[in-house]
This record gives structure tokens, sequence and C-alpha cells, in this order.
């Protein structure tokens, strides 16, 4: 089902087998419903950035918390463009970019960890324009 912000709605209970390219068209379309459905239940995520530093990374627990992570960021007014992609039957890695109206850009370097066709891990790296 779509929203008003042409996304779809998120069902936490949906989980589907990961495939790399159709991770990266959802990053691309701003579809977290199709991403989040990629990750396991007890899934982690670990961002550092200027704000969260590597010595205490913003860390995500689960699903819940995953989701909120996507929904704020795919619900900003901005592009991604995911670039350099590498994969193997243990993971992917790829870098997107991302840029705001007003210019400001933003970089950021994954890596993701799979476990029976799901994520269960993944780092990310971020920076973005100073103002």
């Amino acid at each position: 089902m779509a929203t008003a912000n042409n996304h779809k709605e998120l069902d936490m209970s949906t989980t589907t087998t990961f495939d790399l390219s159709r991770f990266t068209r959802a990053a691309e379309e701003r579809d977290a419903a199709t991403q989040l459905s990629m990750y396991r239940a007890d899934a982690t995520v670990t961002i550092a950035d200027r704000i969260a530093q590597p010595r205490a990374p913003h860390v995500l627990h689960n699903r819940g918390e995953i989701q909120t992570w996507l929904e704020d960021m795919y619900g900003r007014d901005m592009t991604h463009t995911v670039q350099h992609t590498v994969a193997d039957e243990t993971g992917v890695a790829y870098t997107q970019a991302c840029r705001y109206p007003d210019g400001t850009n933003v970089l950021c370097a994954t890596v993701i960890e799979l476990d029976g066709g799901q994520i269960v891990s993944q780092t990310v790296v971020q920076a973005w324009d100073e103002q």
C-alpha cells in the first residue's frame, strides 16, 4: 500500500531473502519497506559519523529501531545513488551518495553481513557537508 509520500506501508512481519539489486533499487527509490523486509528480526545496524563517533557509535538493535531509521532517512527530501557495490555469499558492501535540494551532500559507506539470506548486521560510516 502506498502512503501520501509515495512510500509503501511497512509491515514488520514480512521478510524476504536479500537481493542486492532489489535492495539498492529500494534505496534509490526511497522504499524503506522493501529494505526492511530483508533484515532479520534481531538484526543490528551500527552507525558512525561526526556525531556518533567510533568510540560510541549509534547502534540499532532490532527491526523496529531499523524501521524508524529507514523511515527517517527515506522520508527526507533528498536523492540517493548507490555506487561501487561488491558482494559474496557472506555479505555486501557499497557506497551511497545522497544530495539534498540545497546542494548539501552526504556520503555513506556500508558493509552488510548476511546469514540465511537475511541481513544480520550492518555497519554504516557517513559524512556530510558542513554548512
